[in-house]
């Protein structure tokens, strides 16, 4: 849930969205963590004005492309061994952040296979450039 500030920081916004990307990654403290690959499940929310984001002729190069979200999560599956969850979603918020384009950032990475007496644990990130 958005506070009053971030509400009124993204009123002339719209939310582009990732919903469920599932992508393997080396990514985790323990040792059966650094063995094989783990499922993480992402979830992105990207805030766009929509001065910069409505398209007068409904043309890909007149919006934000969706491909921002889920290249930027793919590219960690060929990187390094990631440690920490907040890792992930810190530095992805800050790289999608850097798009011009983009006012804010929420993301959401969940490791499913963790505990079996729960669905997942996770991280939650949000963050918005000052306006």
């Amino acid at each position: 849930m958005l506070n009053s500030l971030a509400y009124s920081q993204l009123a002339d916004c719209r939310r582009l969205f990732l919903r469920d990307y599932v992508i393997h990654l080396f990514i985790g403290v323990h040792a059966f963590e650094k063995k094989k690959p783990q499922r993480v499940v992402m979830n992105i929310e990207l805030y766009v004005p929509f001065a910069v984001s409505t398209s007068a002729s409904d043309a890909l190069n007149e919006v934000l492309d969706y491909n921002l979200m889920r290249d930027t999560i793919a590219s960690y599956a060929k990187g390094q061994h990631i440690h920490l969850l907040e890792t992930l979603c810190d530095d992805a918020a800050n790289r999608m952040l850097a798009h011009p384009g983009v006012r804010a950032v929420r993301i959401r990475a969940e490791k499913p296979d963790i505990y079996p007496d729960c669905a997942a644990v996770g991280v939650e990130v949000f963050r918005c450039k000052e306006i």
